[in-house]
This record gives structure tokens, C-alpha cells and sequence, in this order.
């Protein structure tokens, strides 16, 4: 591994998991993608997540007072029987078909998204029922991939929140939920000593993400900030059909 192409990297995909913190959709996903251009998907996932911890403890201030309480506590329970299913089925997971799963979902909620827009579609609201099953599936993908984001955006986005109220839910969901998945991480030695030394260098990038993460998310008018998440959601779904094919191939 070329030690500088390695940093180069890392401090990009570092700055983009702190800016999805910070409330901009959809760009966190990429950030495994774009270190593992330098080291192994597998590591690239194990080195991001006390990253994406840190960038996540300045989201929860950043975001104290903008969230939906019962969102979060669906998203997080149900998650956590994801996390538990992800866990358990390490050493059988296959990444490629969780993200090719995973993509098609994508596409195929922004599609819906557009055929229901023509037809007026009616708000939901907040259930167990829809949140246990997206929430399970939100912790899977993101113990797996970090990929937890499509299936959170398939089960809050028909809700029609707010903008802040959006990014800080998802925020706050995702912060509880990544450091549910530091320990299993470390008995799955996929967090190890030297690679939280390389972590503590990269704090500063992880901060400053999420700080530019939440100015951005701020200045976007409500109209445009959702614009841009299904934008986000459908690109994204397309990189992880895209990085999963081409793998497989």
C-alpha cells in the first residue's frame, strides 16, 4: 500500500463521512468507496467507523434540538436486530449481494418516489410495522456495507419531515447505531489498535466534515434539500449496483 496515496484517501473519505453527519444526503455512503481505493473494502469499512463515530458525537450536538424522538427509537430498536443478524453472519456475508440488494431497492424507491409525485401521493406517518422492517434491513446493510442509509430514506422519507428535522433524525438514528457496531467490530478485529492510531490523526477532518456538512445543509432551501437527497439516493443506489457487478465480474 503507497502510504500517501493511503492519506489522500483516507482524509477524503474522512471529510465525506463527517459531511454526512453534518446533514448532507446520501455522501457518507461513498466514503468506503473512495479509501478502498487505496486498501481493502473490508478495511476500509473497519478503519472509517471510529471516524464516522466522531464525526457522529459533533452531529448529535449539531443537531440537539432538530430530530423526531419516534423515529429514532423505531429506527434504533428495529436496527439493532439488523446489527445482531449482520453479526452473527459475518464469516457468511457477501457485500456484493448486499449492495446489489441494497441498490436495487434505491432505484427502485426513487422511481416510486416520481410516479407517486404525479399521482399526489398521500404523507405517511411513523409505524412499527413499516419501521421493523426497514429499520431491521437499516442495521443489516449498515453493519455489512454502511449502507444503512436507503433503507432509512425508504421508511422517513414518505413522512415528509422537515428539512433540519430530516438530517437530524437520520444523524442521531445513525450516531446510536454506529457505535452499537463498535463492538462487534473489534471482536471481528476489524477495529484494531493501529489502525485507531491512524484514526486520531484524522479527527480533525472528521470535525470539520461535519461542521461544513451542517453550514451546506442549513443555506439549502427545503425545496432543493430533498431534491438532492432523492438525487443522492438514486446515484448512490447506481454506484453500489456499479461497484457490486463490477467485483463479481
Amino acid at each position: 500500500m503507497d502510504t500517501t496515496l493511503f492519506w489522500v484517501f483516507a482524509a477524503i473519505a474522512t471529510f465525506v463521512a463527517g459531511a454526512s453527519k453534518g446533514g448532507i444526503p446520501g455522501v457518507g455512503i461513498l466514503a468506503v468507496p473512495i479509501l478502498a481505493q487505496a486498501i481493502p473494502a473490508g478495511a476500509a469499512a473497519g478503519f472509517l467507523l471510529p471516524l464516522y463515530v466522531v464525526s457522529d458525537m459533533y452531529g448529535l450536538w449539531l443537531y440537539r434540538k432538530d430530530f423526531d424522538l419516534w423515529n429514532i427509537q423505531i429506527m434504533v430498536l428495529t436496527g439493532c436486530i439488523g446489527i445482531g443478524i449482520g453479526w452473527f453472519t459475518a464469516h457468511y456475508n457477501n457485500d456484493d449481494i448486499v449492495k446489489l440488494i441494497v441498490g436495487f431497492i434505491g432505484i427502485w424507491y426513487t422511481a416510486d418516489l416520481y410516479l407517486n409525485r404525479k399521482k399526489d401521493a398521500v404523507t405517511k406517518s411513523a409505524d412499527i410495522p413499516r419501521g421493523l422492517f426497514w429499520g431491521t434491513i437499516a442495521g443489516f446493510t449498515s453493519f455489512v456495507a454502511h449502507a444503512g442509509g436507503i433503507p432509512f430514506q425508504m421508511y422517513v422519507l414518505p413522512q415528509r419531515l422537515s428539512k433540519m428535522k430530516y438530517a437530524g433524525t437520520s444523524t442521531i438514528t445513525f450516531a446510536i447505531i454506529n457505535a452499537l457496531k463498535l463492538p462487534p467490530y473489534w471482536m471481528l478485529d476489524q477495529i484494531n489498535l493501529n489502525s485507531l492510531e491512524k484514526c486520531a490523526y484524522l479527527t480533525p477532518m472528521a470535525l470539520f466534515g461535519a461542521w461544513a456538512g451542517f453550514k451546506l445543509t442549513k443555506i439549502f432551501p427545503e425545496g432543493a434539500f430533498f431534491k438532492a437527497v432523492e438525487v443522492a439516493l438514486l446515484l448512490v443506489s447506481l454506484k453500489l449496483i456499479y461497484d457490486a457487478l463490477t467485483h463479481m465480474i
